[in-house]
């Protein structure tokens, strides 16, 4: 996604839509990652790891994010699941 900002614009309303939708929420979480919105990309991704805790990108991203703000024990067991799930 070129424009991170633009694309959040426009997920916003279909996962307030849909909330269910895995694929909208990780478009968004994305999204919110790439434009450095991390408390709303740490609750995009917090989500999206409850619907699908297998999804080993979800828990990297979110290990990320709370490396971005800081909180580095708190991404600890997110990068050791994400390992286990063979995520990059």
């Amino acid at each position: 996604m070129g424009q991170p900002v633009e694309a959040a614009r426009v997920l916003e309303p279909l996962v307030a839509a849909e909330p269910g939708n895995e694929a909208a929420l990780e478009l968004l979480a994305r999204s919110y990652f790439g434009s450095a919105q991390l408390q709303r990309a740490e609750d995009a991704l917090r989500r999206l790891v409850e619907l699908a805790p297998a999804n080993g990108w979800a828990r990297r991203a979110l290990a990320r994010t709370l490396e971005r703000r800081s909180r580095r024990d708190e991404a600890v067991p997110h990068h050791r699941m994400a390992d286990a799930l063979g995520a990059e």
